[in-house]
């Protein structure tokens, strides 16, 4: 279902709703004023009409033609040669604005591709399998806006053909947003006013492989926790995170995408091959602001998807190339939202940023993947515990248990705490 309302219509330019009612086939809808074309658009979509004003109707109208002649002008800025540009809008007369011919009986084509932004709000949609900028799909600030799409964004539509003045055809309105409707990946409530609890979910790790074993012992974690897994160079610190993210991919009802920036091309090769990894990296050539950049877009596509009630995973290899305002606000996007979902954040680092609720700290690079268990451990442990054993709660139940009611409930879990450090100096 898309999104579409009498408001959105109302603050959109005129151009735009000159290329919708073509779409949609309305006669004469040059010559209709704006709220009369609004109020026919929504009539043809099965939409109720707005309340209409008589007071200024006229300015109301006309206001947004001039705007968006100068909004339709596209990258780089405002400016010069060499980028793609959208040129300006058609006159009154529509001449040079008129969509090219195409059957009358012939369905829209839908596109699924990647989102591109520019710094006035529009963007393009690369068309999966695009060889080229020329199969690009104009996505206007309008749509951008309304349905909060952010860079690396993927989403789907039905296009409309380009106008004789237009180079690139345009998307005329979006349907889904990383595979979900966009009318429900949406979201009116901003993540920062989400209250957010301690992780409790704990995340269930696989006890044959030795290391997850030992990071399971030492610094257990949950949905919504910020891991960092610090350690000297070649002490195997993207062989724990690797393995992590694994086994979360491998987890039911978790979303992972794995970010490699400032890695070895080696290493980048390696990712590539991971079923679960995205193509959201670069190597340590690229500069500091290209990685930064594509960390915050990954983060910003775990917070919608924690927003609307999925549990997220963003896994970064490496925070060391970014800058310390950057590092910290990925680390800090992790969270268990109360009544929502969670964005859970693991990433490499030399040394522990501050705010983490969980530090796997790797001993030396003689071992790679052995933890320092002096050194690792996760904030209220306890309510990871208490989440993964709920038998301790249902032993006050049994007929003679007046006597032991304390016991099993106060004693697994201190057994459980005592039981680490044993596991950490096997390792």
């Amino acid at each position: 279902m898309s999104i579409i309302n009498a408001e959105d219509l109302e603050a959109s330019p005129l151009a735009d709703l000159h290329a919708l009612a073509s779409t949609l086939g309305i006669d004469g809808f040059r010559r209709l004023r704006k709220p009369d074309l609004v109020e026919t658009i929504l009539k043809r979509q099965g939409g109720a009409p707005p309340e209409r004003s008589t007071t200024n109707g006229a300015a109301a109208g006309d206001e947004p033609a001039p705007r968006s002649s100068r909004s339709r002008r596209r990258r780089g800025g405002g400016g010069g040669g060499g980028g793609r540009t959208r040129d300006a809008d058609p006159g009154e007369d529509g001449t040079a604005g008129e969509p090219a011919p195409a059957p009358a009986d012939a369905a829209p084509r839908i596109v699924e591709g990647v989102v591109e932004l520019l710094a006035n709000g529009s963007g393009f949609v690369t068309p999966d399998g695009a060889s080229d900028s020329d199969s690009d799909v104009y996505i206007s600030a309008a749509q951008a806006r309304r349905c909060e799409l952010v860079a690396g964004d993927r989403v789907s539509g039905p296009v409309r053909a380009p106008r004789r003045s237009e180079r690139h055809p345009s998307l005329i309105r979006i349907d889904t947003i990383n595979g979900v409707a966009a009318d429900e990946a949406v979201h009116g409530t901003r993540i920062d006013d989400i209250e957010v609890d301690w992780p409790s979910l704990r995340v269930q790790l696989d006890a044959a492989d030795p290391i997850l074993e030992a990071v399971d012992a030492a610094a257990p974690f949950g949905a919504g926790s910020r891991v960092v897994i610090t350690g000297p160079p070649r002490s195997g610190k993207t062989l724990v995170l690797a393995r992590l993210a694994a086994a979360l991919a491998a987890s039911a009802g978790f979303e992972v995408e794995l970010i490699a920036v400032g890695v070895r091309p080696e290493e980048l090769s390696e990712y590539r091959t991971l079923a679960y990894t995205t193509s959201s990296a670069n190597t340590f050539a690229a500069s500091r602001e290209a990685q930064e950049a594509v960390v915050d877009q990954a983060v910003e596509r775990g917070r919608r998807v924690a927003v609307r009630g999925g549990n997220a995973v963003l896994a970064i290899d490496t925070l060391d190339g970014l800058g310390d305002g950057a590092a910290r606000r990925a680390l800090a996007a992790a969270r268990n939202l109360r009544s929502a979902g969670s964005l859970t954040v693991l990433a490499t680092a030399r040394e522990p940023l501050g705010g983490e609720t969980t530090v796997i700290a790797l001993a030396s690079s003689d071992k790679p993947g052995a933890l320092d268990g002096a050194r690792s451990g996760t904030l209220r442990p306890e309510l990871l515990v208490e989440e993964s054993k709920p038998k301790a709660k249902r032993a006050p139940a049994k007929p003679r248990a007046p006597r032991k009611r304390a016991t099993p409930a106060a004693a697994k879990v201190p057994a459980a705490d005592a039981e680490a450090p044993e596991g950490d100096s096997g390792e």
